[in-house]
């Protein structure tokens, strides 16, 4: 068994992916067993073949194991398909968009090995730039949606600590950024991972419901940090947005019943009616959410299979 088993996604991003595999590889400790894992989530073959190469370089230095999947699953379900060969205690689902700063590794490990009450926990996330990213977050809910994360920071601070603050401890949040998620396996495996239904967003925050459902937290560590070039692995869309509504109300329904997600859905309608008129680039997601943003909609069922070469 290894201590940590890092999963990492490919799709057509190639340098992001090799220079993320550097900079783990260079700041983590060597005390740690470490599997790496990639899989390449039915990229264009010169996208494959490079990380391919790259891979067949570091092969002699690291535990690292490829995986060609020839059609584009998602976030969740590419993930998933990492998690099949995995051996860690520990799992890093680490986005490929991301360079860490120190051992993020190592500290995160630390963290969890003294508390068997979090169930995952991440690092602290900054641009570039080095302006703060939220790390924890609040969960999707009726109220978050309705009347924004600011407003529920303001009303109740101790359920909903800010998102876009510096903290100097370890501080517990509702969820952790899908963009790197350190989990205890026994945990994940625990509550079934990943849902693959969901196509792309509100991955973490569906599994950070059902572990909190088995009495497990979610944790920002500071001490470990990392830079997210945020939004580079997926590029803005109204094709993007309508994934995200259905992705969103698929969780609402499926964590908090049928009326919450109705008063969404109409909470939406009406909001897309009028920027529609506005932007008419909005028309196809209005239409979306008219059918009730069915996952029969979404991204996954439009992806292709490619052949393996």
């Amino acid at each position: 068994m290894f201590d940590i088993s890092i999963i990492m996604i490919n799709y057509n991003s190639e340098d992001y992916t090799i220079n993320c595999l550097q900079s783990i590889s260079h700041h983590t400790s060597k005390e740690l067993s470490c599997q790496y894992i990639v899989v390449d989530n039915g990229s264009e073959k010169e996208s494959y073949k490079k990380v391919q190469s790259f891979i067949d370089t570091i092969s002699n230095e690291i535990t690292i194991e490829f995986i060609r999947s020839n059609i584009n699953t998602g976030f969740g379900s590419g993930n998933m398909i990492g998690v099949q060969k995995a051996k860690g205690k520990y799992l890093a689902f680490v986005n490929n968009d991301t360079i860490l700063e120190n051992d993020c590794l190592l500290s995160l490990k630390d963290f969890m090995d003294e508390r068997s009450d979090v169930g995952v926990c991440g690092p602290q996330a900054f641009t570039q730039d080095k302006k703060i990213l939220p790390t924890i977050d609040h969960f999707a809910s009726l109220g978050r949606e309705i009347f924004g994360r600011k407003m529920l920071e303001t009303i109740n601070p101790k359920k909903y600590p800010k998102r876009k603050r510096l903290y100097n401890e370890p501080q517990q949040g509702q969820f952790v950024a899908g963009s790197f998620m350190f989990f205890r396996a026994e945990d994940f495996n625990a509550v079934g991972g990943f849902d693959t239904n969901i196509f792309l967003y509100y991955e973490e925050t569906d599994i950070c419901k059902r572990l909190s459902q088995i009495n497990k937290s979610a944790y920002l560590v500071p001490d470990a940090s990392f830079i997210h070039y945020h939004g580079a692995s997926t590029e803005k869309s109204v094709a993007i947005k309508t994934e995200l509504k259905i992705s969103l109300l698929y969780v609402i329904k499926k964590h908090y019943g049928i009326i919450p997600f109705y008063i969404l859905l109409t909470y939406l309608q009406i909001r897309y009616f009028f920027s529609s008129i506005i932007k008419p680039k909005y028309w196809k997601l209005f239409y979306t959410l008219l059918l009730q943003a069915p996952l029969t909609k979404s991204l996954k069922h439009q992806q292709k299979i490619r052949p393996i070469a």
